[in-house]
């Protein structure tokens, strides 16, 4: 597949009373025509402050690095180019649609005007039964009617929906889907998933999936990028992350989700908190927190480097690159802590 989005070495830090926030740490990751690209990790570890950076919605912030879409950097684009951008080619669905539907304008209205905003030689007519076709195509039952309720008059998982179809509305090359099933339940998570990748797999669009639900992961993913911290700790395709990862914080990520064969048993957490961004351990800024640590994880950063000989998969980690002499590493470690 060729590449629509490569991200490069991006820093995003706000100045606040307490200090500077690091909250992106030389994060590099290439999104694919086509391909679902997950960015997974605990809350505050700077999957959402990334994406939009990237779509210019973190205004004040202090940025550096690059990011191409297409042959244009957007992180060096001027406002007008970045409005034509978004929107039209790149679309967003976030946490919350209640926040970002307005409550005092019909559904329907709300995605005319965003149609007619970036083609102004669509008719009003035109874009309304583009409209009504959108909310059919994302599962909502008599689109032509209920084209004209408002956001309150659905339910969590069909507002989800209008923002699915709001987001798509203009075919665009890139959806950025910011937690979209967190408050669902799960019947409705599997819903709302299938009607993304239905979307995706008949308009070729690619995907950038913000979770914490590694469930989803597996669900969605093509390729997926651990953060911590601010920063990558591992990059891989879906199936080498789940059965061959190398990053600590990966597995402790992968041990904490309950199993079916594990019922009634407790379950394993990573044990401590995530650091501030504003004050980072030296070093790893995971190790206070891994069952692996050694002396130079605490005093040197390690560098997202190729593991297992694949250049698909990269960790960052002072554990070895090698699958062999990494096993014996970890079982030295593991022994020397027990005792």
């Amino acid at each position: 597949m060729p590449l629509l989005l490569s991200v490069r070495d991006l820093h995003v830090s706000f100045d606040t009373s307490d200090g500077v926030v690091q909250a992106v740490r030389g994060l590099s990751f290439d999104v694919r025509r086509g391909e679902t690209l997950a960015i997974v990790g605990e809350s505050g570890s700077g999957k959402s402050v990334a994406t939009q950076t990237i779509t210019g919605l973190t205004r004040g912030a202090r940025i550096s690095g690059e990011a191409i879409f297409d042959g244009t950097d957007l992180l060096a684009a001027d406002p007008a180019t970045l409005r034509r951008i978004r929107g039209a080619r790149i679309g967003m669905i976030f946490q919350d649609p209640l926040s970002s539907l307005h409550p005092y304008y019909r559904v329907g209205w709300q995605i005319v005007e965003m149609i007619q905003a970036h083609d102004r030689d669509i008719s009003k007519r035109d874009a309304r039964a583009r409209a009504a076709e959108l909310l059919s195509l994302v599962g909502i039952p008599q689109a032509g009617k209920r084209i004209d309720d408002y956001p309150h008059q659905f339910s969590g998982g069909m507002r989800q929906r209008v923002m699915i179809a709001m987001a798509m509305a203009l075919d665009p090359e890139l959806l950025i889907a910011d937690e979209p099933t967190t408050a669902l339940d799960v019947t409705v998570q599997a819903q709302v998933l299938q009607v993304m990748r239905s979307l995706q797999l008949r308009f070729g669009t690619a995907i950038i999936l913000i979770t914490h639900d590694l469930g989803v992961v597996a669900q969605t993913a093509d390729h997926v990028v651990v953060m911590y911290a601010g920063a990558a700790m591992e990059r891989a395709r879906r199936r080498e992350l789940f059965y061959r990862h190398h990053n600590p914080y990966t597995e402790g990520l992968l041990t904490s989700l309950p199993v079916l064969e594990s019922a009634g048993e407790r379950l394993t957490p990573i044990k401590g908190t995530p650091p501030s961004l504003i004050d980072l351990p030296p070093g790893c800024p995971f190790a206070p927190r891994c069952p692996y640590v050694f002396n130079r994880c605490r005093v040197e950063i390690p560098p997202l480097d190729d593991v297992f000989r694949d250049p698909f998969h990269q960790s960052a980690c002072w554990l070895s690159s090698d699958e062999t002499t990494r096993r014996q590493q970890r079982e030295a470690l593991q022994a020397a802590g027990a005792s």
